[in-house]
């Protein structure tokens, strides 16, 4: 198991400890054009988590190609380049310029306005562009989330990731949004039975490996994902409030396997659907 970071969560520049106790380091979304991002107010607490309408601020590809990765290279994490774009040739150029990386391929930000290729065309189209390990993040908003996964690996896809934030809407005291956006993706921990369910209706889809995410602040909740079939784990809201995340969970997650009665995190993949499968018979 691989314990990761959420695109957007953490700056690995900014924050180069933190990035190396994580087993890899997902970058934020990536598009060929720089972007300023959504105007002020892009974040707002709520009372269990939070909402961030940034909209893909990033540098855009040249900059990121020229100056980013060269120094992420520098911090001898394994990296992930989390790449986006507004049409499948556009995502498939950016992984055309990418080498001796894992790239994920956003699908699902709530925060701009979505490509109108389909997420299975957009990672045909990755997929006929590099040869480099590709991961599908995914939205938690289709209702048939084993669909989206079964068309995009039967697209190419490697791996899937999931899940994005939810859209959601925070008011202010004079009863208007927070955001300077009106809604924006929520996240924190009353995100993990959404995740939990995303990731279970996944794994009963495909074999593939599948990072969770979504509301983990502790080893329980990164224990749980593995249950319902994540093959790793990503730390995404809790990382703006504790830089020790990663390693404080990591130890807890031992403790909470050796609790629950396993040698290793390994050892309870999937055993949520196993004992509703037992259920059934």
């Amino acid at each position: 198991m691989l314990l990761l970071n959420a695109s957007g969560c953490l700056d690995a520049l900014t924050a180069p400890e933190t990035a190396r106790t994580l087993d890899a380091f997902v970058t934020k979304t990536v598009t060929p054009d720089p972007r300023g991002g959504n105007p002020p107010v892009r974040i707002a607490e709520t009372e269990s988590g939070m909402l961030n309408a940034i909209g893909l601020a990033n540098p855009g590809r040249e900059r990121f190609l020229a100056e980013n990765l060269p120094a992420l290279r520098e911090l001898g994490v394994p990296l992930w380049v989390s790449v986006g774009g507004f049409s499948a040739g556009e995502y498939a150029e950016t992984c055309a310029r990418l080498d001796e990386v894992t790239i994920e391929v956003n699908l699902s930000c709530p925060n701009v306005d979505e490509a109108p290729d389909s997420a299975a065309e957009i990672v045909a189209a990755c997929r006929a562009a590099t040869t480099c390990p590709l991961y599908a993040k995914l939205s938690p908003h289709a209702w048939d989330v084993g669909e989206t996964v079964r068309a995009v690996e039967a697209a190419g896809a490697d791996g899937i990731s999931l899940v994005n934030t939810l859209r959601g809407v925070a008011l202010d005291g004079r009863l208007r949004p927070k955001l300077a956006r009106g809604a924006g993706g929520y996240s924190g921990p009353a995100l993990k039975p959404v995740s939990l369910a995303a990731v279970y209706a996944a794994r009963r889809a495909t074999t593939l490996p599948i990072v969770g995410m979504g509301g983990v602040t502790s080893g329980r909740d990164a224990l749980e994902l593995i249950a319902c079939g994540a093959s790793h784990v990503a730390l995404g809201t809790v990382l703006f409030a504790d830089p020790n995340a990663p390693a404080r969970v990591r130890d807890e997650l031992r403790e909470e396997v050796e609790r629950a009665g396993f040698d290793t995190p390994d050892a309870a993949f999937g055993v949520a659907l196993d004992s509703v499968a037992n259920l059934a018979n």
